[in-house]
């Protein structure tokens, strides 16, 4: 197995207050690591300053923080708290987003993504470090700042990437990458673009589960994922460049012409299952081990509801925890 292997928090269906009984769960099953997401749910930093209180054991990631909804100020100290909190325990992964999140919802205005990502980058490499920023970035100014709380031992910088600009980015000046919706084949087209990273260049991938034997059911709940994911601007044009162009077309014909319902029907078996993981907790498990082959270092797995888990609430879900985690393997 993997030396890393992780899962995305907080868990749908299970309110933040009782994963005090999930962080030890997956620690005991043999996880290692809790990665957050930031899109209408939590926010990405509260779900691991719980973790970091209730299970030391467990390593700690963003996955991501976007770049635009924080000042690069606030998105330094608050990633500086959680590293004071978790330390040596804590990675920071941050991330463009998308023009909904950043724009429709926080009031941003989602320009040069590329260029605001490598600013933040540069700007949180030196803050974390305890500098003093007096800085004119191209897509922002800071005016003498510095943390008063540097953290003791900085947090690894990740960034999300898809396609070669921001992948040579993130091998050149961060501490990892971020990939996001692509089968364990295609992790060997992203990494080729990273190959003047170090020796330890954090591969983090989140991993859509869903755990169920009922291929039907996981299928519908895929099909509609990629229609909500494939059909955003920096997704499809990541899937044009993995070779997906004639798969995906009539999705995305039928979806910008309204036609919902075809657009669902037009994805092919096959691309759900390549895309998303779904079986018994040993195929999982074998399907998130192909990613670690491929290249991939903190498999993230992200788990989506089933009927049986929400039939069987809390107990159910730590049962799971339990057959998908490592062990002692």
């Amino acid at each position: 197995m993997s030396m890393r292997w992780g899962l995305t928090v907080p868990l749908g269906g299970v309110p933040l207050a009782d994963h005090a009984a999930v962080f030890p769960a997956l620690a005991d099953a043999g996880f290692t690591d809790a990665w957050t997401a930031e899109v209408a749910g939590t926010d990405a930093f509260t779900p691991l300053a719980l973790a970091a209180a209730w299970e030391p054991r467990l390593r700690l990631g963003t996955a991501i923080a976007p770049v635009y909804t924080r000042g690069p100020g606030l998105l330094a100290m608050t990633a500086a708290a959680l590293a004071e909190t978790a330390p040596g325990r804590f990675q920071l992964g941050i991330g463009a987003s998308s023009p909904v999140v950043a724009g429709d919802w926080n009031a941003a205005d989602f320009v040069k993504p590329f260029a605001r990502s490598r600013d933040m980058l540069r700007f949180l490499r030196a803050a974390l470090s305890g500098e003093l920023i007096d800085q004119e970035f191209p897509t922002f100014t800071v005016k003498r700042f510095r943390l008063e709380r540097p953290p003791a031992v900085p947090p690894q910088i990740l960034l999300a990437a898809l396609r070669p600009q921001m992948l040579h980015l993130a091998a050149a000046e961060a501490d990892g990458v971020i990939l996001n919706w692509l089968s364990a084949a295609d992790v060997h087209t992203a990494l080729a673009e990273t190959k003047a990273a170090g020796p330890d260049f954090a591969v983090a991938t989140r991993i859509f589960v869903v755990p169920t034997d009922d291929a039907a059911y996981a299928r519908a709940v895929g099909r509609r994922l990629i229609t909500s994911y494939l059909t955003v601007p920096a997704y499809a044009a990541f899937h044009r460049w993995l070779g997906r162009e004639e798969a995906l077309t009539p999705m995305w014909r039928a979806w910008e012409s309204g036609d919902r319902k075809g657009a669902l029907a037009s994805i092919p078996d096959s691309l759900v299952d390549e895309l998303v993981v779904h079986g018994a907790p040993d195929e999982v498990r074998a399907r998130v081990q192909a990613y670690a082959d491929a290249g991939v270092t903190i498999p993230v797995m992200a788990l989506l509801p089933t009927p049986e888990l929400e039939r069987g609430g809390l107990s159910a879900l730590t049962s799971l925890i339990s057959a998908l985690g490592r062990g002692d393997s």
